[in-house]
């Protein structure tokens, strides 16, 4: 099996140096070289042009948004972000997705074991995701340190009848890799008087907050980081806050979102699987799910569970997904309705909403 090959650049030694270590230990990666700074990796790129690309922003000499910029404008390769998360580096890691990044990371640090494991598994998986979004590559996964736990570590199954009665809709929706422009479009295209939404859009702590406030500022409705117990109102879109789980809830005919803690979920936090068993325990037939583009198969088991408790279910399609992996999973399982581009998904859930209203109003 060919390796990923990878090209760190960072102007600290110390990131770099643990940069190599993490993505050295993954034998689907190879780190091809390191560099200091965009002239030196660029030197570097003359003699061998990487599969990835891991890069900093804030940098001497040459920032690494210009450096970016040019990447995309002359030979676009797969960058994913490296940044730590003080201040103006947020906005910055933002503006590097409008520019073409694949996906923001965080700088790896050193903590508690746990905290070590988790890092090197989120990291080496968003390198090998992005390697798949230029050309769409195959190959088989590989058993990494951390085991990977099903949604049943954070939420129990819904029973039968443990559903209550309302006729509110409710959509709750996951992605991961190009899930950031996904959302956008998805977002900018949903009208004011659509249904409430819950989203887990796999993202560092510290990032979701200001992808959410760039999105609010471009689309009509409202869309907030979430934030413990905040109700799920209709023209309004909530977003799973980075290393935290999301999950849905009820009390009466209200919804609401809980924030939690927990192990990593399908090797995520948040976790799409325990959104999907969220809803499928207390929205059930009154859920809509939509699964995005995305690398692996976080959400493919609450999916098939939302659609066993009678909810609709949408994929988007591989032609408009960068990594048609989440949906390809949850396609597999049995556990969508209907696949759709991503430019239609929004109506397909205004018509049933539309209907939903009416039928509600007839009764």
């Amino acid at each position: 099996m060919k390796k990923i090959r990878v090209l760190i650049v960072d102007d600290s030694a110390l990131v770099r140096q643990t940069l190599q270590e993490i993505l050295s230990s993954d034998p689907r990666i190879e780190v091809m070289g390191l560099a200091s700074d965009p002239y030196v990796a660029a030197e570097k790129m003359k003699c061998e042009v990487p599969d990835v690309i891991t890069l900093d922003v804030e940098m001497p000499k040459m920032d690494g948004l210009t450096f970016l910029k040019k990447i995309m404008e002359q030979h676009p390769i797969p960058v994913v972000i490296c940044s730590s998360l003080a201040g103006k580096g947020t906005e910055t890691a933002m503006k590097a997705l409008d520019y073409g990044a694949v996906e923001v990371i965080h700088k790896p640090s050193l903590g508690t074991k746990q905290m070590l494991q988790e890092s090197t598994t989120l990291i080496c998986d968003v390198v090998v995701a992005a390697s798949r979004s230029r050309a769409k590559r195959r190959s088989p996964e590989v058993n990494l340190a951390t085991p990977k736990l099903s949604a049943d570590a954070v939420i129990a199954k819904a029973r039968p009848d443990s559903q209550l009665q309302t006729t509110e809709k409710v959509v709750v929706i996951g992605a991961s890799t190009g899930g950031t422009e996904a959302l956008r479009v998805f977002l900018e295209s949903m009208p004011e008087n659509c249904p409430g939404m819950a989203i887990v859009q796999h993202m560092p702590e510290g990032f979701t907050k200001a992808f959410s406030q760039r999105l609010d500022g471009l689309c009509r409705i409202t869309v907030k980081e979430a934030m413990n117990n905040d109700t799920v109102l209709p023209g309004h879109a909530l977003i799973a806050p980075g290393n935290k789980h999301l999950l849905l809830k009820r009390s009466g005919a209200r919804y609401y979102v809980e924030i939690k803690d927990g192990p990593l979920v399908s090797r995520h936090r948040p976790s799409v699987d325990v959104l999907f068993r969220s809803a499928s325990r207390y929205a059930g037939k009154n859920a809509i799910g939509v699964i995005m583009t995305g690398m692996g198969d976080d959400g493919a088991k609450g999916m098939f569970e939302l659609k066993e408790s009678g909810a609709y279910t949408i994929a988007q399609d591989e032609k408009s997904c960068i990594v048609f992996g989440m949906p390809a999973e949850a396609i597999k399982l049995g556990g969508v309705c209907k696949i759709l581009p991503l430019e239609a998904i929004h109506s397909e859930i205004m018509k049933i909403y539309n209907t939903s209203i009416h039928s509600g109003l007839k009764a």
